[in-house]
């Protein structure tokens, strides 16, 4: 059975842009770093401030990380029944689903595990797999019920990833990631997670982006986690003059809102008396290159030649230095989106096997990192003003607004 790698035809490139596509490609990467090269006038030194190397438990490769590092929590017996008595009482109180927190689904024993775990996150490794739910002995609504718990008590705040739902203004917090591509959907598909397609590296929004897996794929779709710090201490010793590019100011389509912002891809955050020196990348390839049904808007400036060697190095560097973790049926990954980014294989679906991950994005005031300003905006439209009568978690996929070209 071959799996799918790029299944979705490219988008339509604007006016002046540079020859790049959703897919990355090697070969024109090669190319476009040897020309610039070539040009003599690349910089030598990283922007000023900024350091030659991070160091700490961050910085890692995934081809030795499981010498020094157990990422996967199994959940025991005694914790699964814990899990099940806060279910039934949240099922007890008639509540919408919004109402899920730490109070209404109490894990005593556990919320102490869980907390370590939340500062796994935010000062270790940066990511973690919760194993062991029984996913089968559910039905969907209790399955989600679970999810939003058990991820109240590692981090609090569920972020909102539509504003609205069935037509109506909504706090969406939960998406579910499925292919959902064919007649009739296919024109309007603008996002990589309703298809079978390979899923580049990148980040979503928020700090901590979280997938559960109701099911896993026929063959395929492994998850792809890399260290920002680790790509970062890369192209710091080999191609500082991309440092600058990165830091810089891009023009990224809101494709939800049909406009652009402009930011840097990366966010350099000096050490505090309680803080170390970070790194922060926040980026998706596709707002700058389009996918699908959704192509980048010729309203809005091309990328230059260096910014799709950046997306290109990054990608790349992703894939040299990331860590594949293979989802099984039950799985909860967290991932500090702030400090890792990702991507998936593309992956076959057959029969029962339907790949179907519900995500979160969500956020732990207590260990917190500090917000880059230039993202203060943007997150506080994904953390303020979410309350439980506006919170919907869907219990059926749809295509979210950011991701469909209907809007």
């Amino acid at each position: 059975m071959a799996t799918a790698t790029y299944v979705t035809p490219p988008a339509l490139a604007p006016p002046g842009q540079p020859d790049i596509s959703y897919a990355p490609d090697f070969g024109k990467y090669q190319a476009r770093r040897e020309r610039r090269a070539k040009s003599g006038n690349l910089t030598k030194e990283l922007p000023k401030g900024l350091p030659q190397q991070l160091t700490g438990k961050l910085v890692w490769e995934g081809a030795s990380l499981a010498q020094t590092y157990n990422w996967t929590y199994v959940l025991n017996q005694s914790q699964l029944k814990e899990i099940e008595v806060a279910l039934k009482h949240f099922k007890s109180l008639g509540l919408p689903l919004g109402y899920v927190n730490q109070e209404t689904f109490p894990l005593p024993q556990l919320h102490s595990e869980l907390r370590k775990l939340s500062g796994e996150l935010h000062n270790g490794h940066g990511f973690f797999v919760i194993r062991g739910l029984r996913v089968d002995e559910h039905a969907r609504e209790e399955n989600i019920i679970i999810y939003a718990g058990l991820s109240s008590h590692i981090a609090s705040k569920r972020g909102r990833q539509d504003s609205k739902f069935e037509g109506k203004p909504a706090a969406v917090t939960l998406s579910h990631i499925k292919d959902l591509s064919g007649p009739g959907r296919d024109e309007v598909i603008g996002s990589p997670a309703y298809t079978t397609d390979k899923q580049v590296f990148h980040t979503d929004s928020g700090d901590i982006v979280s997938l559960f897996a109701l099911e896993t794929a026929a063959e395929g779709g492994a998850s792809k986690l890399a260290s920002t710090w680790r790509v970062y201490n890369e192209i710091a010793r080999t191609r500082p003059d991309l440092i600058h590019t990165l830091t810089e100011n891009w023009d990224i389509e809101n494709f939800a809102e049909r406009q652009y912002t402009s930011r840097p891809l990366m966010h350099y955050q000096p050490a505090t008396e309680s803080t170390p020196e970070r790194v922060v990348l926040q980026y998706a390839r596709r707002s700058f290159v389009g996918f699908g049904a959704l192509p980048r808007s010729p309203n809005i400036p091309p990328i230059t030649e260096a910014q799709a060697e950046a997306l290109d190095t990054l990608h790349f560097l992703g894939e040299k230095f990331c860590v594949d973790t293979y989802f099984q049926k039950g799985d909860i990954q967290y991932v500090n989106n702030l400090a890792l980014f990702h991507a998936r294989d593309g992956f076959t679906n057959a029969g029962s096997k339907q790949r179907h991950l519900l995500r979160l994005w969500l956020r732990d005031p207590e260990n917190a990192w500090e917000t880059p300003e230039s993202l203060k905006d943007r997150w506080s439209q994904l953390y303020e003003n979410v309350t439980p009568e506006t919170e919907v978690l869907p219990l059926e996929p749809y295509i979210r607004s950011a991701s469909n070209k209907s809007g």
